[in-house]
């Protein structure tokens, strides 16, 4: 595993799983997880018939990203084998039977640990054990297969990221799958779409927390020069400012197009765009102005009606476990009036819906 970018990955977490989450099971004298113990354990639960899920799970769920790092590490020096490589073998054979009847869950393309007949909890686990960036990028590549192309899933993460987990995932693509991602999206997308996201990509924004009053005002009648103020749309326009200004600078020019021209600048991205561009666009707002908020509206979306959005689950429920989970929860429960682990137990079942739940974190005080 490359440490720069596990390290520069843990840097990058805003909060961590608590303390008071983790199983005894495992744990050192000085009451830190023991990753070797925790090795030990995963080990035993493999064994026999049919595996212990309930002790799998509990213990990876409960350790952050550099522990999970640590108890790889054990296993592989342990036991001369790989532990993602186990996982995915003994998760082929775990799951609901529901999820599993029928589905040929042995793994995915190119070599993937899984893919999109994997079931729903060798996919959660799968991805919650690799490190951020390497996840980021095994999103966005199986996004881009011919078989489950998600131009979703594929905007989702390219626009709601900041500057330096792009430049880490992008690192992480070409190591996995030995080509530039801006060359493979680029077959995939097109238009204003495509322009958007490599624009992303590309665009050296800085990640401060200060805006640019000088251009903020100025930025904010550009965008309805060029969009409502005009008959068509200058969609570079749109392109060159949602991509080169930080968060904190797109919120203000946000705030001060409402109060200019009386309308919110993201009505005015659903008038003057549509399709996958106007998504990335509305993400990169919303991202700007509480991305809390975007995900708590996108998990919700994922669970509402009949059926549920499995994939868009887990995608942002791993994702975004160790960074703002803990607002992401306030922020459903403020829009929903119910909790986000209610919402989880009530749309899945068995140890899928457990691995879910203890990603969301400790129960909230009353």
């Amino acid at each position: 595993m490359d440490n720069v970018m596990l390290e520069a990955a843990s840097k990058s977490m805003a909060e961590m799983l608590t303390p008071a989450q983790a199983p005894s099971r495992g744990v050192s004298l000085n009451g830190d997880p023991d990753p070797r113990q925790d090795a030990i354990h995963l080990n035993t639960a493999f064994k026999g018939r049919g595996q212990n899920m309930p002790e799998i799970i509990n213990i990876l769920a409960h350790r952050d990203v550099t522990q999970r790092a640590q108890i790889q590490q054990e296993y592989q020096a342990m036991y001369s084998e790989d532990l993602k490589q186990r996982l995915s073998q003994e998760l082929g054979f775990a799951g609901d039977v529901s999820e599993n009847l029928g589905v040929n869950i042995s793994g995915g393309l190119n070599g993937e640990l899984f893919g999109p007949l994997s079931s729903n909890i060798k996919k959660a686990v799968m991805l919650w054990m690799l490190d951020p960036a390497e996840r980021d990028a095994t999103i966005v590549g199986q996004a881009l297969t011919l078989t489950s192309l998600d131009l979703t899933a594929l905007t989702e993460v390219i626009c709601s990221r900041t500057p330096s987990e792009i430049r880490l995932f992008k690192k992480a693509y070409f190591q996995k799958y030995g080509s530039q991602i801006e060359d493979d999206l680029s077959l995939k997308t097109y238009f204003s779409h495509k322009k958007l996201l490599i624009a992303c990509l590309n665009a050296e924004r800085d990640e401060g927390t200060v805006a640019n009053q000088s251009l903020v005002e100025e930025d904010a009648k550009k965008l309805y020069k060029d969009g409502e103020g005009k008959w068509g749309t200058d969609e570079k326009t749109f392109i060159r400012i949602f991509t080169q200004r930080n968060r904190v600078h797109l919120a203000a020019v946000a705030s001060v197009y409402h109060r200019l021209y009386g309308n919110s600048l993201a009505k005015a991205v659903k008038k003057e765009t549509s399709g996958n561009f106007m998504f990335g666009l509305l993400t990169l707002l919303r991202c700007a102005e509480n991305p809390a908020k975007y995900f708590a509206k996108v998990l919700y979306k994922a669970m509402k009606g009949l059926g549920t959005s499995d994939t868009t689950l887990i995608r942002v429920m791993v994702t975004r476990a160790e960074i703002d989970m803990n607002y992401i929860k306030d922020e459903y429960a403020k829009i929903h009036g119910k909790s986000l682990r209610d919402a989880i137990q009530s749309d899945t079942s068995g140890d899928y819906r457990t691995f879910l739940v203890y990603l969301s974190g400790p129960i909230d005080a009353p």
